[in-house]
């Protein structure tokens, strides 16, 4: 797949960095200033930055009822919104999630400003991008529901119309639906590195195994940050989930509210925590949605992930069997390990000059796993590959790895939100054993190890708050989350010391609002402002 991701859109060619270039990063990561800047679509030179958020003022004492939650406040101020109804809503129903029969909404579009780097106020202001959404005829003030969306998927901003569509009546009616774009999502995709170095990531082979395939990734990987160091003026190590926490921030402080209620989802539920942990008398109704352990990292954390991904693969084939017909044959696993084991050796023309390699087909698969409502269409991609027909997997691996795509994105912040580095003959060695353990994405999740390699430190581990500080929080798990097993939310609500925690025995990332008793419990919170007094277990 290579030629195809690496050549789109670029005429084939590859930027090159002169001498003089390299002499300008030296420069660069001296921390020198050197010449003007060339700025990415997120940051925006020439507006004024805007004022540090309020302090959300004094924690206030706790409820004698120990499960009560903070009231919902209203929306006193915020950010202008023009109607983009039309858009957002054909856009939904495009993906098969169009709101029901009988419910209008209205959709709003706008953008808030914040600090690109709040250490570095010479860089100026970022924009991120924000959608509102509520049934139609709603009252501006009502409370804010905050969504935070996973880096993986689309951005916040799509990801709240989607809930919104779905979210019980009780609860759109209580709520404007308020998406916050993370950093380099949304519409401010990242997109600064070279086509066909993302294309090297992308199609690395799972039997690419050995210390000099991981050298070989480590360089490719170098030249993204290179790219990106050069374009972000400094800025790169800013698409992280501290700065997510930071924006939070912001965005309660525009809205006006001593507090925020919270939907946080995937790697969002993870920044969502981070800012609790920086800000919990800021914290109103919230709830975290599949986070991971906040206390693994390195190969620890990336076991336990690739563990929860073949889990969730099994998941996916069962669900695909037992619906009959299924694309994949009786053996989805089989028939898939075929596909991967066939494209290792010829990859599977386009009929361009392009191909889908291997490595493509395993990062496809990944990237639809969290998504049980997209398995179907996963299911039929691939076996319509089995039987030499590519455009379905092309067309699922558009936004997860083509030109203009989530990938630049996705990974600045899986690695800028790890403090551990991976050489390349430790991940040779982690390859060689979970090729066994985990025979999928063994070898891809030491691969993706070793090519944070060369991405700056992401910094010392944000502290947590003191145990108990703050109100309840809902932590959401579920059992076949391909991105976190169930044991992250556990360690999550312990960890919070408010936590209160509901188990799903359900697959995909993300539970609210997929099923009914998860929903139920949400919706307690968030409406009626009270979380549950033990854990919840959830059936599937």
């Amino acid at each position: 797949m290579g030629e195809l991701w690496a050549g789109r859109g670029t005429g084939g060619m590859r930027r090159r960095c002169a001498p003089a270039v390299f002499v300008l990063l030296l420069a660069l990561l001296a921390g020198c200033s050197v010449g003007p800047s060339i700025r990415p679509p997120v940051a925006v030179r020439g507006e004024d930055l805007p004022a540090p958020p309020a302090a959300a003022g004094p924690a206030q004492p706790e409820p004698a009822d120990p499960d009560a939650l903070p009231p919902s406040e209203p929306v006193r101020s915020g950010p202008e919104f023009t109607d983009c109804t039309a858009p957002v809503l054909a856009g939904l129903k495009a993906a098969g999630t169009a709101p029901p029969a009988g419910r209008v909404l209205s959709v709003g579009c706008g953008r808030l400003s914040v600090p690109a780097d709040r250490t570095r106020p010479d860089l100026g202001p970022a924009r991120l991008g924000l959608t509102r959404v509520t049934q139609r005829g709603a009252a501006p003030d009502l409370p804010a529901l905050v969504v935070v969306g996973d880096t993986g998927t689309d951005g916040s901003a799509r990801a709240a119309a989607t809930l919104a569509a779905r979210l019980p009546a009780d609860v759109l009616k209580h709520y404007q639906v308020i998406g916050m774009d993370r950093r380099g999502s949304g519409e401010d995709l990242l997109d600064c590195g070279p086509p066909d170095a993302r294309a090297a990531l992308v199609d690395a082979r799972p039997t690419d195994a050995d210390e000099a395939a991981m050298t070989r990734l480590l360089e490719r990987s170098r030249s993204i940050v290179q790219d990106c160091y050069l374009l972000l003026s400094g800025t790169l190590t800013d698409f992280r989930a501290a700065s997510t926490a930071d924006d939070l921030e912001s965005l309660r402080s525009a809205l006006g509210t001593l507090r925020l209620d919270v939907v946080g989802t995937g790697d969002g539920a993870d920044a969502t925590a981070t800012w609790l942990a920086r800000h919990p008398e800021a914290a109103g109704r919230v709830v975290l949605d599949g986070p991971t352990d906040p206390s693994v990292d390195g190969p620890a954390r990336a076991e336990a992930a690739t563990a929860a991904a073949e889990g969730a693969f099994d998941a996916f084939a069962e669900a695909c069997t037992e619906a009959g017909s299924c694309p994949l044959g009786a053996d989805p696993r089989a028939a898939v390990t075929g596909l991967v084991a066939r494209l290792g050796r010829t990859a599977l023309p386009l009929g361009d000059g392009d191909s889908i390699t291997s490595g493509a087909v395993l990062h496809a698969v990944r990237g639809l796993l969290p998504q049980p409502a997209r398995w179907p269409e996963l299911a039929a991609a691939l076996g319509a590959a089995n039987r030499g027909d590519p455009a379905g997997l092309e067309r699922v691996l558009g936004p997860l790895a083509g030109p203009r795509s989530r990938f630049d994105g996705a990974l600045a912040t899986r690695c800028n939100d790890s403090r551990v580095r991976t050489t390349p003959g430790e991940g040779a060695a982690l390859a060689g054993q979970w090729r066994g353990r985990y025979p999928l994405f063994g070898v891809v999740a030491a691969q993706d190890l070793v090519t944070c390699g060369p991405w700056p430190s992401g910094g010392p581990e944000t502290p947590g708050a003191p145990a108990g500080a703050g109100p309840p929080v809902l932590v959401v798990g579920t059992a076949h989350d391909p991105r976190a097993p169930q044991a992250g939310a556990e360690q999550t609500a312990r960890r919070l010391g408010t936590g209160r925690l509901v188990r799903w025995e359900g697959a995909g990332t993300g539970a609210y609002p997929r099923t009914p008793c998860v929903t139920a419990v949400v919706g307690k919170a968030l409406v009626g402002g009270r979380a549950p007094a033990d854990d919840v277990v959830c059936p599937p």
